[in-house]
């Protein structure tokens, strides 16, 4: 029969912890290439939890309002943590009180799918929470 040279394959080393070693004699370069596929399949599948931001202002109308639970309810129905901010302009910061409100009450909208994980607290112009999804 031909020998190994005249099908051009490779004597390819597939476990050295085994004993005696498995080689196998076959086509390195479409061995790599199905290994390589295989990586790229499992990192398709593994999803990464992003940080996902809804933005608002204190005085925000019912409709919007819910238009924003609904976004944050996917994002975390998706697996990724949600970032609500509140901003404010000019001196809309003394109100800072209604904006922890409507934060607290997103998050008691938001409870079947994620847990606060940080709670309300004031950056700069801003006041935000970050929620994760529940397991």
């Amino acid at each position: 029969s031909a020998t190994r040279e005249e099908k051009e394959l490779d004597l390819v080393l597939l476990s050295d912890k085994a004993d005696p070693p498995v080689c196998r004699i076959m086509d390195y370069g479409k061995y790599k290439f199905e290994q390589e596929k295989k990586a790229r399949e499992a990192r398709k599948k593994q999803h990464t939890a992003d940080v996902k931001e809804v933005k608002m202002r204190y005085k925000i109308e019912e409709h919007d309002y819910n238009v924003r639970v609904k976004q944050a309810e996917r994002f975390l129905k998706d697996g990724d943590k949600v970032k609500a901010t509140v901003m404010f302009r000019g001196r809309e910061i003394q109100h800072s009180d209604l904006a922890e409100t409507l934060l607290k009450r997103m998050a008691t909208d938001l409870e079947p799918f994620g847990e606060v994980q940080q709670a309300p607290k004031k950056e700069g112009r801003n006041m935000m929470m970050l929620i994760s999804p529940k397991k």
